[in-house]
């Protein structure tokens, strides 16, 4: 063994153009691999970010209304009809409860509960449709981080005060310190203090919220007793499925993870991993194709070796074996120097694109797959050395030592 790994080593180091170019093309090959895996990586981590950045990770809602049979005529069909209300809105009662088998759930990072309901804002002749989000003042930051994009005035939540968002104080003329009429679909009214302003750079949000203290909430929008919702965000988001499915049999409420509000987004992610999936392949099977094409041209320059070793006993089992070492040698020493450029390449980008609000370009080095690219452009190489050391193998030395 030892003496067909000199004889592989041999061959490789006794053409270093050749071996030097190959070496570079397998490298280059890996290199590509790893940035479109950093590269999706890294796009999911971003959109993920993005996406539960500014919502809950798990929503808790009063369970839907259960239909009930309506009874009929004998030996008629009967009737199935949901039960509904008008005048009653759906509420969760004793949430102060439920509140702390939420709070002391694994995996649990903080809880809101919420009184929500539509409204009217009214300044002079403008009106705009909200969604008024009561919030305790201490929780005003657990879902949504407002505080730190206040743009004017103070993030605070008062019995008279609202905060709104950019597009909202832009559309109704408002300032920090205007008055300002809240309308709501209960048919309560009262005249509100905008203390501030804040934008997230979330459309929906900065246009179409309105945030104020929970117990105006409660009085505006006429619950008493319940809230609508309780909003939880997680340690890790990668849970939600799961911990929803925990919490929903724990509470009794409907349990709405962000995945299920959002599988438009994993559509996406899965069409984008699936591009990648077919480059990633494309490159693995150029490098086949290079690291074969190269030890079929040594096969043919180097028939008279083979030749001679054939002549001098040197079985055809050993010959493969020499050409099988240099795909291995090839395709782990470019696999090495490619994941180490593709890591680089990947870090250099990270940095030169990093912008003083902290963002950056989408790429997460760490997930450049680098073990999994090494392996299989070694394995890849091996195995593409099999078609020349057959070829090899199959060297009849008569016939080149009589030419």
């Amino acid at each position: 063994m030892m003496f067909a790994i000199k004889v592989a080593w041999r061959y490789l180091s006794s053409n270093r153009t050749q071996t030097a170019l190959l070496l570079g093309g397998v490298a280059i090959g890996v290199l590509v691999f790893v940035f479109m895996t950093a590269l999706i990586g890294g796009l999911r981590v971003f959109l993920i970010v993005q996406t539960t950045g500014n919502i809950a990770h798990i929503t808790l809602e009063p369970p839907e209304r259960i239909a009930r049979d309506m009874p009929g005529p004998t030996g008629a069909t009967r009737l199935v009809a949901r039960v509904a209300s008008t005048t009653k809105r759906q509420q969760i009662f004793a949430w102060q409860s439920l509140l702390r088998v939420v709070e002391k759930t694994p995996g649990v990072r903080i809880v809101s509960p919420q009184i929500n309901g539509n409204a009217f804002l009214i300044k002079g002749q403008a009106t705009s449709p909200v969604l008024m989000n009561g919030l305790r003042p201490d929780r005003l930051d657990a879902i949504s981080a407002i505080s730190p994009k206040i743009i004017a005035g103070t993030a605070r939540l008062d019995m008279d005060g609202v905060l709104i968002g950019s597009k909202l104080a832009t559309n109704l003329g408002l300032r920090v310190g205007q008055p300002v009429i809240a309308r709501t679909d209960r048919g309560r009214e009262r005249t509100l203090t905008v203390r501030a302003i804040y934008r997230t750079g979330v459309g929906s949000l900065d246009e179409r919220v309105a945030f104020v203290n929970i117990q105006l909430a409660r009085t505006l929008l006429d619950l008493p007793q319940g809230i609508s919702q309780i909003e939880v965000k997680l340690d890790d988001v990668n849970a939600a499925p799961a911990i929803a499915d925990t919490l929903a049999r724990a509470t009794k409420l409907k349990a709405t993870s962000w995945v299920e509000r959002n599988a438009q987004l994993f559509v996406a992610l899965s069409s984008q991993a699936q591009t990648g999936n077919l480059i990633q392949i494309f490159s693995l099977i150029t490098i086949v194709i290079g690291v074969s094409s190269a030890l079929l041209l040594t096969t043919y320059r180097r028939r008279g070796e083979i030749a001679i070793m054939r002549s001098m006993g040197i079985s055809r089992v050993f010959v493969v074996m020499i050409f099988i070492l240099q795909g291995l040698f090839i395709g782990l020493l470019g696999a090495g120097i490619g994941a180490g450029a593709g890591y680089a390449f990947c870090s250099f980008l990270l940095d030169v694109s990093r912008r003083t609000d902290g963002t950056a370009f989408p790429i997460d080095p760490a997930q450049g797959g680098y073990m999994a690219v090494i392996l299989l452009t070694t394995l890849g190489s091996a195995l593409a050395a099999i078609l020349p050391a057959r070829a090899a193998s199959r060297v009849d030395p008569v016939e080149v030592l009589n030419q």
